[in-house]
């Protein structure tokens, strides 16, 4: 069992920057592939990063490709989300959930333990 908890989350203008922050306890953090996603109200939870289990590997959803860097440290057992440029269609409650497959997987059914999500707003 992995338990994660966001933070970082909040209420920012259009261009501003924030950086999520998910803490993982349980099971060992560095045998699972991380990932953030989002949902918007009305609309279906989507993939916005993924970092595999090293931190080597990073892979983006192009509507936040150039603009968000996802990270890790494995010795602290926290995966990180700095979001830079945000726009107001950024806003929704993100994500993070870990995955124990090597294989890089974006689809919401892949990942077997989310944590509760933070709220970003983003206004213009």
């Amino acid at each position: 069992q992995v338990q994660l908890v966001e933070s970082g989350g909040g209420l920012v203008q259009a261009g501003d920057s924030l950086r999520l922050s998910c803490a993982a306890s349980g099971r060992t953090f560095s045998g699972y592939a991380m990932g953030w996603f989002r949902q918007a109200p009305g609309k279906e939870r989507e993939f916005v990063a993924r970092i595999s289990r090293s931190g080597g590997t990073t892979r983006y959803a192009e509507s936040v490709k150039g603009r968000f860097t996802i990270s890790r440290d494995n010795a602290k057992n926290t995966v990180y989300l700095q979001m830079n440029s945000l726009k107001p269609e950024d806003t929704a409650v993100y994500y993070c959930a870990a995955d124990r497959a090597v294989v890089a997987r974006t689809s919401t059914g892949a990942y077997d333990y989310w944590g509760q999500g933070a709220q970003v707003t983003v206004v213009s």
